[in-house]
């Protein structure tokens, strides 16, 4: 599936841009340090899924966040995201200074709920991720080093932002590996109003 349903009808992203180490504590936990300019990584939009897999040829991790998704230039929707990674992969290509694709931009690694309308106001958009129930991931735009209207200053000065395309503006704290049969529940809001949510079961 390289498609997904914004304000009820199927569209297709072209890209989806991530964004990385946008959250300080996750930053932390992951026993990193800030960079110098916001990270950029892209998926192909291949990489888009319906299924949450626990293992793909090795463990998955999962990381929640905020979408903000794509048209006429401007931010239309927003939406409830898993990046999954290959966390083992991702950790030695780092160590020897290669790119993450290969851990993060296979086929399945993007998640996505439905997106909907984007409020007015990004600044109050928040992301809360439960797993069999359990609060994992908390977070909002105040917690963001890059909020939305600078990751969008900044995307701009190097790549075209077409309609459809998805930004994914990061995750915070809590990241952790899947299970099979977890119950997975993430959502998007508005303060304390809740615009979309998105749910799966680790197969």
């Amino acid at each position: 599936m390289t498609r997904v349903i914004f304000n009820g009808e199927p569209v297709r992203p072209g890209k989806v841009v991530c964004v990385g180490k946008n959250y300080a504590a996750h930053i932390e936990e992951m026993a990193s340090v800030p960079a110098d300019n916001m990270v950029v990584f892209m998926k192909p939009a291949t990489s888009i899924g319906t299924t949450l897999h626990a293992t793909l040829d090795e463990a998955l991790h999962y990381e929640g966040e905020i979408c903000l998704l794509m048209k006429g230039g401007a931010v239309a929707g927003v939406g409830f995201g898993l990046d999954l990674t290959k966390r083992k992969t991702q950790s030695k290509l780092k160590a020897a200074g290669l790119p993450w694709e290969r851990s993060k931009a296979f086929t399945g690694s993007a998640l996505f709920s439905k997106f909907v309308p984007a409020p007015a106001d990004l600044t109050r958009l928040g992301v809360e991720l439960t797993v069999d129930g359990e609060l994992r991931q908390k977070g909002d735009v105040s917690l963001m080093l890059y909020p939305p209207e600078v990751i969008l200053k900044e995307l701009n000065q190097f790549v075209v932002l077409e309609d459809y395309d998805i930004i994914m503006t990061g995750t915070p704290a809590g990241v952790g590996a899947v299970k099979t049969g977890e119950h997975f529940s993430g959502r998007v809001l508005a303060g304390e109003d809740e615009l979309v949510n998105g749910t799966w079961v680790a197969q």
